[in-house]
């Protein structure tokens, strides 16, 4: 029996890297996945059309999850598709490396605003239509929550931000059968990574690897396969962690 049969999920950032990933692996399990992108409408379509090639259900909804009307119509055309809603991953990102010299005020609100004040406004819409029943909320955060990177100080503090949201709001929503978990990556080989300069055979990639017990940096679905877990049935008794996915790069 699939995993996530007849739940409806929301992926924010899904339009690559590991947002794709999952929604894939969600609709693999079961499940109806609504795959949020912010600009590249080109990525959202493929990875709908990978999953209804093969027999899954998926539609793409533009948003940008931090601008409050986008988010409002994320989750609209959530419920008019679908009805309702089961799991929330926030995994849309704004990452970016840069010494504290050369940190702009505009680059510090991108930051702030996509990966701590997105997550809320997707939060706020998805309790709407969790309803009764409860739900489910995924955050993808990260390992630099806990060992934050040299040159990327505002990325390291949005994700340690997200993560104290994690376990405030599991003792907040547990009454309302609402579990929320985070999943820290270590060093995935994504688009956003190559984009902040963890090109292959570059310095960063050569620290991480030698920084990584299992030798490689990790793939997509790597953290893919640890989200399916969290919003199925097998999870059901665990809310308010923050799970390290990386190689044990991030040993705590």
């Amino acid at each position: 029996m699939s995993k996530l049969a007849n739940k409806v999920a929301v992926v924010t950032g899904a339009s690559k890297g590991i947002g794709a990933a999952i929604a894939k692996h969600f609709a693999a399990a079961g499940a109806k996945v609504v795959v949020n992108y912010a600009s590249s409408k080109e990525g959202a379509d493929k990875v709908v059309k990978h999953i209804t090639d093969n027999g899954g259900t998926a539609i793409a909804v533009q948003a940008d999850v931090s601008n409050e009307a986008d988010v409002a119509r994320l989750f609209a055309e959530t419920q008019k598709a679908f009805g309702s809603l089961d799991v929330l991953v926030n995994n849309a990102v704004s990452q970016g490396y840069s010494p504290i010299e050369h940190i702009s005020v505009a680059e510090f609100h991108q930051s702030f605003n996509v990966n701590v004040l997105g997550p809320i406004l997707t939060i706020q819409s998805a309790l709407k239509l969790f309803g009764g029943k409860g739900g489910n909320i995924i955050n993808i955060s990260s390992g630099a929550s806990k060992y934050p990177l040299p040159n990327a100080s505002v990325y390291s503090a949005t994700k340690a931000a997200l993560d104290a949201f994690t376990i405030a709001l599991s003792k907040e929503l547990g009454a309302k059968n609402i579990r929320i978990n985070s999943i820290l990556p270590g060093a995935t080989e994504t688009e956003g990574a190559t984009n902040a300069g963890v090109t292959p055979g570059s310095d960063y990639e050569k620290m991480f690897i030698a920084n990584t017990p299992l030798g490689r940096r990790g793939r997509p679905e790597d953290i893919a396969k640890a989200a399916v877990f969290l919003a199925s049935d097998d999870a059901a008794w665990i809310t308010g962690e923050q799970i390290s996915v990386s190689g044990g790069m991030y040993g705590f």
